[in-house]
């Protein structure tokens, strides 16, 4: 089964889903802020993406707020503040088969569309 982890009230989440003809049929659907993502599914996505950091939203409010931005990061921090708080984690995350797409650059949307198609 293909799975979305997104943020129903993000725009730019929502547009992709649209544009991507996802629905509730073709995917698991998972809207981050109301379902926290678990240990394993973080855990699964990092499989997939290589790293931590791959799945590391830096355009985060918090990011600057909490002075991330002056720190190097190590692999444990990213899991930590992906799983503490769900703004860290880049969106949309596409499971399609046994591949991810993560966030929303022209390029991933392109190849998740073409994997779709």
């Amino acid at each position: 089964m293909n799975k979305i982890y997104y943020l129903s009230s993000c725009s730019t989440c929502s547009r992709i889903i649209k544009e991507l003809g996802i629905t509730p049929a073709k995917f698991a659907m998972q809207d981050i802020k109301t379902e926290k993502i678990s240990p394993s599914q973080l855990e699964e996505m990092k499989k997939l993406a290589g790293s931590y950091e791959a799945l590391f939203s830096r355009v985060a409010l918090k990011y600057r707020a909490l002075g991330l931005d002056k720190k190097t990061l190590a692999e444990a921090e990213y899991k930590k503040h992906i799983l503490e708080e769900y703004t860290f984690l880049k969106r949309p995350v596409m499971l399609i088969g046994n591949k991810i797409f993560v966030g929303n650059s022209k390029s991933t949307i392109a190849a998740a569309k073409a994997e779709l198609a």
